[in-house]
């Protein structure tokens, strides 16, 4: 062999030799396989224990095909997604099974190497394990399903610009808008001036410090105003690379147009339900409200045969008349207030929170028992709060509680031998609150009975519905009070009820 050739064949050596070390020193798994359907190994360097679990003796002359995942054995061939094209060499992203038996995800280009005669001599393939990257892309995807999925409406919004970068599905709906034609939106634009510097800003800097703000903001949807949605919950996210700064915020919000039309049915069906408690009250008073009214009609009728009298005898002068004349004007005044009183309590009306002195109320509601507490041989003691407390309320509502739970300290005496039989009404208010009790002084009510009090249908009486404490429940709860019992169950019972002086 001559000195040229020689030289030449060493230096192909040599290259060859450092090829090898930089591929042994590779992390990557460098491999070389027939150009066959089988892909067996032909060569593999060391990074294969790494990435596999074998050595380069027990891999060399494995058929490559059958460790492939069943569902990716045939991407390159079905040019699946996960594969992609450029200048001659392939990528691919699949499943592979290690030698444990469980699989990894591998992501290989490779390429084929052609004799002169552009024939497939072998396939070369650089192979990585990017499990680790398809996990988390997994997830993501899993989690953006989700999101898009979601009935709750979900938001991404620059930090700095307050663009909404991201909706899902749920938000373009309650928005009114196409996600296929998307409108650029701003938080600004849901919400108004006031709200977006009180509300929105402080929040979004509530999320700033603490990573999350939890509360509840009506959104103003201006290309669906017939919705009615709020946002409930803002995450901040930081750029872990820049210095930590927020980088956006995901805004989770719910559209709440069903719930808020539940609401308005249940309102219109409890304004139903205590208008109808209200017709019963006033039928079971029937009989004493006839007897009170005629209290002032049988004195004007008195008072006007008497004056005709005087008038026929020519007994009648001026100052007599006069005063007869005052006298009828006073009972028929409280005649017609007593009627009023009734068509007040009985009129259907909306609900309708209005300012009241509760002291007043009281006192209307035990003026309108009037008749069934003389009957009852009752007496009302009042320790009314000397501050004579405003409250924020429906009227009619809180009224009818009252009646409710008098009438019903009223009855107690029923089967009582009580000489003095007082109602007593107190008032009082503390802490944002007004506290009002009603008391009695008769038998009491037993522990079992105590707990079955406020529920529906439940009645000791004879010829009751079981529905006037549960419907006041209801009323008080509804104003964001609370309305209980106490009782010993041998020297009376106290009904109180709370309620905030303002509506927050």
């Amino acid at each position: 062999m001559c000195p040229e050739v020689e030289a030449e064949l060493q230096r192909y050596k040599e290259e060859a030799e450092r090829y090898r070390l930089l591929a042994d020193q590779s992390t990557d798994m460098i491999s070389r396989h027939t150009a066959t359907p089988d892909w067996t190994y032909i060569d593999v360097n060391a990074a294969v224990e790494r990435v596999l679990g074998y050595t380069v003796d027990e891999i060399i002359g494995i058929e490559g095909y059958n460790l492939f995942h069943p569902e990716d054995a045939d991407n390159l061939r079905t040019r699946a997604n996960s594969v992609s094209y450029r200048r001659g060499m392939y990528t691919n992203v699949y499943r592979y099974r290690h030698k444990n038996g469980h699989y990894i995800w591998l992501e290989t280009t490779s390429r084929t190497i052609r004799s002169k005669d552009g024939e497939p001599v072998e396939v070369i393939c650089v192979s990585r394990d990017v499990t680790e990257r398809e996990l988390a892309q997994q997830a993501t995807r899993r989690l953006a399903r989700v999101v898009e999925a979601s009935s709750d409406m979900i938001m991404f919004c620059k930090h700095e610009t307050l663009q909404l970068t991201y909706m899902n599905e749920a938000s373009y709906i309650s928005m009114g808008t196409e996600k296929e034609n998307p409108a650029v939106f701003y938080l600004d634009q849901l919400f108004t001036e006031e709200t977006l510097a009180k509300l929105v800003r402080p929040a979004l800097s509530h999320a700033a410090d603490h990573g999350t703000w939890y509360g509840s903001i009506s959104l103003r949807l201006p290309t669906n105003p017939r919705r009615i949605a709020e946002i409930r919950e803002v995450i901040a996210h930081r750029n872990r690379t820049d210095n930590n700064r927020v980088e956006y915020y995901s805004i989770i919000g719910r559209d709440i147009t069903l719930q808020k039309k539940a609401e308005d049915e249940a309102k219109h069906h409890q304004l139903e339900m205590a208008h109808m408690a209200r017709l019963l009250s006033v039928g079971e008073m029937a009989s004493g409200l006839a007897h009170e009214i005629n209290q002032p009609l049988a004195a004007i009728i008195n008072y006007c045969r008497g004056t005709l009298r005087r008038a026929e005898e020519g007994k009648a002068d001026l100052e007599t008349t006069h005063n007869a004349m005052r006298l009828v004007t006073r009972q028929a005044n409280r005649a017609a207030e007593i009627v009023r009183r009734m068509r007040s309590f009985v009129k259907k009306t909306e609900y309708q929170r209005v300012e009241f002195p509760v002291n007043e109320a009281c006192r209307e509601i035990s003026h309108f028992l009037h008749q069934e507490a003389i009957d009852h041989n009752i007496t009302f003691d009042y320790q009314l709060d000397p501050g004579n407390p405003i409250l924020l309320a429906d009227k009619i509502q809180i009224e009818q509680v009252l009646l409710n739970l008098m009438r019903n300290a009223i009855e107690a005496y029923n089967d009582c031998d009580n000489h003095y039989r007082p109602v007593i009404i107190r008032s009082h208010s503390a802490g944002g609150y007004i506290y009002i009790e009603i008391e009695d002084d008769a038998m009491g009510i037993d522990n079992d009975e105590l707990d079955k009090l406020f529920e529906a249908f439940y009645t000791s009486k004879s010829n009751g519905l079981g529905m006037g404490l549960a419907i006041s429940r209801t009323i008080i709860e509804t104003h964001g009070g609370q309305l209980w019992a106490q009782s010993d169950g041998e020297t009376g019972t106290r009904f109180s009820l709370k309620l905030p002086i303002r509506d927050k």
